[in-house]
């Protein structure tokens, strides 16, 4: 198909529009501001070392760190500035929420506001910058409350079921937004030489079954049964429970996971584990596993803490911590089972996480 045959974000978003006739036009314009912020984070990415964006913000001074006590490098602070800035302006919205600010957004006065909130992840998988493996950006977009008052914290703490959009931007070989406004999940790839999104992977699906789960495995020690089982299992391959053999992956980038498991499946957990008690996960609900679980289900997979439907929690926090197992249907549906079903005592068929020795004699 030719550029001039496809479908830009702009064209998308007013077809969109039309099943909602009385619809006002704000939302479609606050998608393609958002859009914008992408397209320049974007370019940020591109340039990397040649335009000084490698490295940790403020390194003369020991580097600044966010709410969630890690250090925040310079690509960082520029994407949550740039989002800021593309959507603080234009009337849509009553407020913001991100990973790298304490507290929520509030509207300057001297801009109108309107009645959406916007949370996001300005740059998902950081600390993949400085040796150049993808990394993206995360975004929701909630009903606000009273048009025109100050937000709180307590207007952002909306179920995943409330949210109107979300999506991520991928900066990888090519620039990729992904995007579910509550009707299936489009995929749009950014054309640099017309600087447009354009429409490239309609209707995406995540198929129903794998043989390809991403976890860290370091962590292994301190999975609870349920999960240890899972991939035990899946590492048992064909002479297994499962029958069949699974490859593993982890990017520590979850746009990247994201991307790869609603392209061709599979399944990602950073599941609760009790290396730090004092924490329920590691992922943040509003911002990261909110928006991705509403993207997986949309698209037919599937999103949970491990126990219970992510998009059903309740939040209780603007940074709330959450374990996270999002992608194809049928493996999450296992693992939602495992942490319902007596624990089981498995072979021990996988060398990698048994107590003997790598090292035999």
């Amino acid at each position: 198909m030719s550029i001039q045959q496809r479908t830009t974000l702009t064209q998308f978003l007013i077809e969109e529009r039309r099943r909602f006739p009385h619809a006002s036009g704000d939302f479609n314009a606050l998608i393609l501001d958002v859009a914008l912020a992408c397209k320049a984070i974007a370019k940020a990415v591109a340039f990397g070392e040649l335009g000084g964006m490698y490295g940790n913000h403020a390194a003369d001074e020991g580097g600044s760190v966010n709410v969630q006590g890690e250090t925040q490098k310079k690509l960082d602070v520029l994407s949550n500035q740039l989002f800021i800035h593309m959507n603080e302006w234009a009337g849509h919205l009553a407020g913001m929420a991100s990973e790298e600010m304490d507290d929520p957004y509030q509207i300057p006065k001297q801009f109108p506001r309107g009645k959406y909130l916007l949370v996001f992840d300005p740059l998902d998988g950081s600390s993949n910058i400085d040796v150049n493996v993808s990394v993206g950006s995360i975004f929701s977009i909630l009903r606000g409350a009273d048009k025109g008052k100050d937000v709180t914290e307590a207007d952002f703490l909306q179920p995943g079921t409330q949210q109107v959009a979300a999506g991520y931007a991928l900066y990888g070989p090519t620039t990729m937004l992904i995007l579910t406004v509550g009707n299936g999940v489009s995929g749009f790839t950014l054309d640099p030489t017309l600087g447009e999104f354009m429409l490239t992977h309609p209707n995406l699906k995540v198929p129903a079954q794998t043989q390809e789960f991403a976890i860290n495995a370091s962590n292994s020690r301190f999975w609870e049964a349920p999960v240890k089982r899972y991939v035990d299992e899946c590492l048992a391959g064909k002479t297994g429970p499962r029958g069949k053999d699974f490859n593993m992956r982890w990017i520590a980038s979850m746009v990247a996971e994201a991307h790869r498991i609603l392209m061709r499946g599979g399944v990602f957990m950073y599941p609760r584990d009790t290396k730090d008690p004092s924490k329920p996960g590691r992922l943040r609900l509003l911002y990261e596993a909110n928006p991705i679980g509403f993207i997986m289900e949309q698209a037919g997979g599937r999103a949970s803490t491990g126990q219970v439907p992510m998009l059903s929690v309740q939040p209780t926090g603007l940074h709330q911590r959450i374990g996270l197992v999002f992608g194809s249907k049928e493996e999450v549906e296992r693992i939602e089972r495992y942490h319902t079903e007596p624990a089981e005592l498995v072979d021990d068929v996988n060398p990698l996480f048994s107590k003997r020795s790598l090292f035999r004699d």
